[in-house]
């Protein structure tokens, strides 16, 4: 009875993170199990697999293999590493996305994560040309977007009393910017401009311009992809049978709901629709 409870709690709090947050928590975690996997059974691949995806901070390496400003922030060098980014992530990230949208925190948690490794080429010549792995400048610009919308909002942390958001962001950022250049292998200058990118993301945003909008193309073309995939998946008519105008009706009128929900989509993105449009894409999408 407790094994079962415990796992329905589990359970549960896991379906009801936010959605972005639980992608990339699913993803962090389960590629942690596959580098700890591959460094316990060859450490060779475990190598190999970590310089392929690890981000350079190099401008060749940049330009020619964009994708490691991506997958730098999906691995990581420990369990400690794995679990502080995660934790932040969770504790303060929650908010952010459930009072912005998925669409606006996955741009604060990619931008800030590509702009603190793309800040770290320039800064390389003087601290060091040195790979970096973790979601650590990602994770810093969710902080401060909390930050910066509950600056008062008192965060617990062991052996100190209540903290406002605010204090507790800039402590993280002043201790970074005090050992910035040790040798730690601590990429300092990620988690500094991470949390720099973060906040003028923040200010573009209050400003009334719409973060989400850069991702809205994409969306609209995948929603557009999946449309003509299902229409070509469509059984073709019988040639032999000329009696089907009741059948070329519904899929006349079935398309023109599916092209007036997409047209929603790229106006308003997804969040937009209602609970109705959304079962009936859903239910359009999966027609055969």
């Amino acid at each position: 009875m407790y094994n079962d409870t415990f796992g329905n709690s589990v359970k549960r709090g896991y379906w009801g993170l936010p959605v972005a947050i639980r992608v990339i928590i699913t993803i962090n975690v389960a590629v942690f199990i596959i580098q700890t996997l591959l460094s316990i059974f060859s450490p060779a691949y475990s190598s190999l697999f970590i310089d392929a995806f690890a981000f350079y901070p190099e401008w060749q390496t940049a330009l020619f293999q964009p994708w490691r400003a991506v997958t730098y922030m999906f691995l990581h060098g420990g369990a400690f590493h794995l679990l502080f980014n995660m934790l932040w992530l969770w504790w303060l990230g929650r908010s952010v996305e459930e009072s912005m949208g998925p669409r606006t925190f996955s741009v604060l948690f990619f931008g800030a994560g590509i702009g603190g490794a793309l800040f770290n080429i320039i800064a390389a010549p003087l601290l060091g040309f040195n790979p970096v792995i973790g979601a650590s400048g990602a994770v810093y610009g969710i902080m401060v977007a909390f930050a910066m919308l509950y600056p008062t909002m008192p965060i617990m942390l062991i052996f100190f009393p209540p903290i406002q958001a605010r204090y507790v962001v800039a402590g993280l950022i002043a201790i970074d910017a005090l050992l910035l250049g040790s040798s730690d292998g601590t990429a300092r200058i990620v988690h500094l401009a991470g949390a720099g990118i973060g906040y003028l993301l923040m200010k573009y945003h209050r400003q009334g311009n719409d973060l989400s909008r850069w991702i809205l193309p994409v969306e609209q073309f995948w929603y557009r992809l999946m449309g003509m995939y299902q229409k070509k998946k469509s059984r073709p008519k019988n040639k032999n049978m000329h009696s089907v105008s009741d059948v070329e009706i519904v899929e006349e009128t079935d398309q023109s709901e599916l092209d007036a929900i997409l047209e929603k989509i790229s106006q308003k993105g997804y969040d937009g629709l209602t609970d109705k449009e959304k079962q009936k894409l859903f239910e359009l999408s999966n027609k055969n």
